[in-house]
């Protein structure tokens, strides 16, 4: 699983406003020719990012090449099952990738585009966004 070697801070602030803006970065294909882009906002956790990068691996049978343009380096905490109200913010419970609209998640290359459509549906059911396939002809 993806998680930071090192962190500035341990705990982070949750942020307001989630779901208002749209993507700035990672909007277009920069590697692959073909790639899985999101249409809404959600918190893709780094167990999230590794079952549609086996799911993937998996179709194309570890043939081309993948990336993954997401990192899940923003720490989401909980506290234990049965605390009290208070007594502080919990620890570190796990990663996720704030992703926005427009951003472009995995990218493929080196496999026909019917087996990389089909590699990239499978990958996308694994994620809590709603999404597109998009290639190069189409940027």
């Amino acid at each position: 699983m993806l998680i930071p070697k090192k962190v500035k801070h341990r705990k982070w602030h949750k942020g307001r406003g989630r779901g208002k803006r749209i993507a700035t970065r990672k909007t277009t294909l920069a590697f692959g020719t073909i790639g899985l882009k999101a249409t809404t906002e959600a918190w893709v956790t780094s167990r999230q990012i590794e079952a549609a990068r086996r799911a993937m691996t998996r179709a194309v049978k570890r043939g081309g090449k993948i990336w993954i343009r997401i990192f899940p380096n923003k720490p989401v905490t909980a506290k234990g099952s049965e605390m009290p109200m208070g007594k502080g913010k919990g620890a570190v419970d796990h990663y996720v990738s704030v992703v926005r609209p427009g951003t472009v998640l995995f990218e493929m290359a080196g496999v026909d585009e019917e087996l990389a459509r089909k590699a990239l549906t499978l990958a996308a059911h694994k994620l809590p966004v709603k999404w597109k396939i998009v290639t190069r002809d189409m940027m």
